[in-house]
């Protein structure tokens, strides 16, 4: 299905998500800013993700990402591209490359499965190292009619 990005809530129009179907890209600058707020707003308050001194003492060359800051992004991409009303009901994530400043990560997401008001969402966060994050978010659209049981 054609990529792009059509929200579920634009007035009169919700698209036809299926199988196949490509959520339009998301951009995210890493920056400094980015990974030290998302730290200290998740409570993580681990020197790798605040001290470049320190992570590099550890043998980082300069602090990275968190898991909980790449899980508030990759909700932040499905409710932006699938509407207000998507309600996250699991997401299952796997973080692999680290985000570093100066970096750029690239959120692309394809539905893998829709059975009434519910869809799952196959989710990939690319860097310039690689894949920093992979996995599925299931989210319930509640303007969508259930599947009859």
């Amino acid at each position: 299905m054609k990529a792009g990005y059509e929200p579920a809530y634009a007035a009169g129009y919700e698209p036809a998500y299926a199988a196949g179907y490509e959520l339009a890209p998301l951009t995210v600058p890493i920056t400094r800013t980015l990974i030290v707020a998302g730290a200290v707003a998740s409570r993580d308050y681990q020197d790798v993700h605040h001290d470049t001194e320190l992570a590099r003492a550890k043998g980082s060359p300069d602090i990275f990402m968190n898991i909980l800051t790449t899980n508030g992004l990759v909700g932040r991409y499905i409710t932006d591209r699938l509407g207000p009303g998507a309600v996250l009901r699991k997401v299952a994530i796997r973080l692999g490359a680290p985000n570093y400043p100066g970096d750029t990560m690239t959120l692309t997401g394809t539905v893998t499965e829709v059975d009434g008001a519910t869809v799952r969402v196959r989710v990939i966060g690319a860097n310039g190292l690689g894949h920093h994050v992979t996995g599925t978010v299931t989210v319930t659209l509640p303007d969508r009619k259930e599947s009859a049981a």
